[in-house]
């Protein structure tokens, strides 16, 4: 019985604040744990040189520690064995821990951007109204660790690359298109990658905020929008630009929405693109053309009134002009009568 209640005593003293983990880094950093473990708080880097330390015996003597007050306690042969043991064991493991989260360069091109690269795909490739069978936490994860183990320079560029290889794509699908087919084709492609920035931007907040715009001064969405201006508008502008003036003097070859989401996508890629059709922007983007001026008010009806010729040309009637709604004849015939009666007597 004083044997356990010397060990008791021993175990929960001197050695107690060795095995809390939380403060295990602190306590074995400094040369009063490593005289107290020896080759078990050596630094990291001299274990993983030498190799794992041997643990101690039970019969081997071990320092006394020093408390605060400069009493001497704990670990004296038979009492605070234990109790280093353990101690000991516990900043292994933790160490052991600390090294299993460790990413490598490795694990990240062989676990972390595998999982980045495929859902970066669905989401390119996703239509408007699909579901997605992706764990956004899971991807929010991955960038997260992945910024956290300094991995931030070489996921930047994977994703750079892996989203112009796509646009580099979908340029060769456009110029494959037949003109009666290209103008809807650029709209769906448009709004597709659009689409995906909304989802692909937040998702790598981490990277955005801790390296593009610390480090580079720029900003992801910014960045995004620039590669598909590069490889998708630029080379079908010149293309893309007569088929719209086309399609506008041809009342509904296209309908309204297209020409509006492109013309608004193509304003928002490069709004310098105004000036080669400036009418056509001006009909989509407010304060395009200069104000309207009192001296032009005869040409801007003689605009109009081109217009509603062509209109009639191509088979849209003007429709009943009056301005009586249906039903109201009735209700407008007697009240004239009425009118008419008193103004008579």
């Amino acid at each position: 019985m004083e044997e356990e209640g010397m060990e008791e005593e021993g175990g929960s003293g001197g050695c107690e604040a060795m095995m809390d983990d939380q403060n295990h880094n602190n306590w074995g950093a400094g040369d009063y744990g490593r005289h107290l473990l020896g080759p078990a708080a050596a630094p990291l880097g001299d274990r993983l040189l030498h190799g794992p330390a041997a643990v101690p015996t039970a019969g081997t003597e071990l320092p006394a520690v020093p408390e605060a007050n400069g009493v001497l306690r704990g670990c004296e042969p038979g009492k605070g064995g234990a109790g280093a043991i353990a101690a000991a064991i516990n900043i292994n493991a933790s160490t052991s821990k600390f090294l299993m989260n460790v990413i490598t360069i490795e694990d990240y091109k062989s676990t972390y951007w595998p999982k980045l690269d495929s859902a970066i795909d669905q989401l390119l490739t996703q239509s408007p109204g699909d579901y997605i069978p992706i764990s956004y936490e899971q991807i929010y994860s991955c960038v997260y660790k992945c910024v956290c183990q300094q991995h931030s320079e070489q996921m930047y560029s994977d994703l750079i690359k892996k989203i112009t290889n796509h646009l580099e794509r979908v340029s060769k699908e456009l110029q494959a298109s037949p003109p009666d087919l290209y103008i809807e084709r650029f709209n769906v492609a448009l709004g597709q990658y659009m689409g995906a920035l909304q989802s692909i931007v937040p998702l790598f907040i981490y990277m955005n905020k801790f390296y593009i715009e610390t480090k580079l001064n720029r900003d992801l969405k910014d960045d995004l929008i620039k590669l598909f201006t590069e490889h998708v508008a630029e080379k079908h502008i010149y293309n893309l630009m007569p088929l719209l003036l086309e399609a506008q003097s041809t009342p509904f070859q296209i309908t309204p929405s297209t020409m509006a989401n492109i013309v608004k996508g193509l304003y928002t890629l490069r709004p310098e693109w105004v000036q080669m059709a400036p009418a056509l922007f001006s009909k989509f983007i407010p304060n395009i053309l200069p104000p309207a001026v009192e001296s032009e008010l005869q040409e801007y009806a003689a605009q109009d009134q081109k217009l509603q010729r062509e209109l009639m040309q191509n088979g849209f009637d003007r429709g009943d002009q009056s301005r009586k709604r249906a039903g109201e004849e009735l209700t407008y015939n007697g009240s004239s009568a009425c009118a008419s009666s008193r103004g008579y007597r």
